[in-house]
């Protein structure tokens, strides 16, 4: 998988009605292993099959966690460093995303309006399988810098790709 979060949108970009690139990730055991570990998740629901069918689940199951993660980096790669992601609202799990499923993150930009300095843009986001919505659709709220400083776009104390601000 490649990263598109280091381009940075401006928000003279954003055209309504626009889809995101939409991302893919595989559920393996190990994906969802490694989560419960980094999250400190250690229900056993997401990492073993016997338990997650005793509690009535098909098999074990992606969490919360890797699931909103998935929309973030969605998001995050359409936005661009300099975004921010200001809400996200209505993220609703609606079937099981199981384990050894391909889950599909998509999203298009329902709204875009300006808030000073900064432009705010709705996204509709939802996550699939098989063709199926497993979370969603929900919306989150960005903001983007104006257009004009997409290039000048940094961590803190940079000035973009170059360094160190002078």
């Amino acid at each position: 998988m490649t990263s598109l979060a280091s381009h940075q949108r401006s928000f003279g970009d954003v055209m309504v009605g626009e889809d995101l690139p939409p991302v893919q990730f595989p559920l393996t055991v190990y994906r969802l292993v490694v989560a419960a570990g980094g999250n400190r998740d250690f229900n056993s629901i997401h990492h073993n099959t016997a338990y997650a069918q005793a509690t009535g689940a098909p098999e074990m199951y992606a969490s919360t966690f890797i699931l909103m993660g998935m929309w973030e980096r969605l998001v995050r790669d359409y936005i661009g460093p300099a975004g921010t992601i200001r809400s996200i609202r209505d993220f609703r799990m609606r079937r099981f995303n199981l384990v050894g499923s391909v889950v599909e993150v998509r999203g298009r930009v329902r709204d875009a309006r300006r808030d000073g300095a900064h432009g705010i843009v709705t996204l509709e986001v939802e996550t699939l399988v098989d063709g199926q919505v497993t979370v969603g659709p929900g919306t989150v709220e960005v903001t983007l810098p104006p257009a004009g400083t997409a290039g000048l776009a940094g961590p803190a104390g940079t000035a973009g790709p170059a360094g160190p601000a002078g």
